[in-house]
């Protein structure tokens, strides 16, 4: 068996080019019911997708978050980032996720899972958790998003810190936030296929 290869450091990753991003013209912002059942159809032409959430940041010991805010979901071609607010959205979004026979594949999502039971009253079904995939690999360190677009990719995956710890329960998201978003979930994908899970 060959021994896995080593993943890249911050330094090392830092030196690598960056990764490709999905542009805005490919990532659709989903708040209202006839943009999640449209949402629905064309995630329904797909078996696989990529998946994360994002919620508001808590800054204080006690406090419980009351996220996630929004949930993304992209195939390799766009992503979704569904907010929260509206009632059905949330129930369409709840469906989604509970769909069985579609791999919904993320980086880190024990607590989005629990997030998601608590909120919209389901169990994410099919779900694949990529970090998990690499462990069986033989990587023996958590490989998280940046590791492993390093390891596949040879590039550098760029996620801001600022939106990282934005207001993600903000009714008008920002340009970064979507796309930092989005970007999440499409990454996910890309590597998925990348590993011939696909």
């Amino acid at each position: 068996m060959h021994p896995t290869p080593p993943i890249p450091d911050k330094e090392q990753i830092a030196l690598l080019d960056p990764f490709e991003r999905l542009g805005l013209d490919r990532i659709a912002l989903i708040h209202s019911p006839a943009q999640a059942e449209k949402a629905c159809e064309e995630l329904a032409a797909s078996a696989h997708w990529g998946f994360d959430t994002e919620s508001k940041p808590t800054f204080r010991k006690d406090e419980v978050s009351d996220g996630p805010h929004i949930v993304q979901l992209a195939t390799l071609d766009k992503a979704w980032v569904f907010q929260l607010h509206d009632a059905t959205c949330r129930a369409m979004v709840a469906e989604l996720l509970a769909l069985r026979g579609v791999t919904k594949a993320g980086f880190g999502l024990g607590d989005d899972r629990k997030r998601i039971t608590a909120k919209l009253g389901v169990e994410p079904a099919d779900v694949l958790e990529l970090n998990t995939v690499f462990r069986q690999q033989g990587y023996r360190k958590e490989m998280g998003v940046k590791g492993a677009v390093a390891v596949l990719f040879n590039r550098r995956f760029i996620k801001s810190k600022k939106a990282t710890t934005s207001n993600w329960a903000n009714p008008r998201l920002s340009e970064a936030q979507l796309m930092y978003a989005a970007n999440d979930a499409w990454a996910a994908i890309r590597v998925f296929h990348a590993l011939g899970l696909g």
